[in-house]
């Protein structure tokens, strides 16, 4: 069912092209977006494989992590991904153990994260076994996949946000063609 939203994110891509960023709670349109479970579970099986895709250079446990995640990920329905349980936990769950690290700061502990991507693969792991009814869940992975840090605007929707942006866009817009091809056949 075609929705507006991905039109709302192209007005953020505007915005960022105008003012050179926009604030990462512009991306809240999407929880509207994320009411349906289905599309919910879909975007974070996406966004995994979007990080997986984009590792860079690694080696060692991460390097591993990095192959489990592709097996796991690979050939899945764009609209209904269908994951085995079982070893997307154990898989999230070695993510976790492999980015375990905290560093204590004056307001309390913070997660130091060496991998951005394993991070993003774990968030969309976690989304996708016990978070496919909270829209909110699904509106913080599309901010962690699409913010940037830059030192003019801090930690926003910038430049290489732009990107990412679009190609969010083109995953809504495959997902919702492909959801009326299914209802009228």
């Amino acid at each position: 069912m075609r929705t507006n939203i991905p039109e709302k994110l192209l007005k953020i891509v505007d915005e960022i092209d105008e003012q050179g960023q926009a604030s990462l709670t512009r991306l809240t349109v999407l929880k509207k977006w994320f009411e349906r479970p289905e599309r919910l579970s879909a975007f974070a099986i996406w966004v995994a494989a979007r990080a997986v895709s984009r590792r860079g250079k690694t080696s060692g446990a991460a390097a591993a992590l990095f192959l489990e995640a592709r097996i796991l990920l690979a050939g899945l329905d764009e609209i209904t991904p269908k994951l085995t349980r079982h070893a997307a936990q154990q898989l999230r769950d070695r993510l976790q153990d492999f980015q375990h690290e905290y560093k204590k700061q004056q307001w309390g502990s913070v997660r130091i994260v060496h991998n951005w991507n394993l991070f993003l693969v774990e968030e969309a792991l976690s989304l996708y076994l016990w978070h496919v009814q909270s829209p909110s869940h699904g509106y913080k992975l599309a901010a962690a996949y699409c913010r940037h840090y830059d030192p003019r605007y801090g930690e926003s929707l910038n430049g290489p946000s732009r990107t990412k942006l679009n190609e969010i866009v083109r995953f809504m817009f495959t997902v919702e063609a492909l959801e009326d091809e299914r209802i009228s056949t």
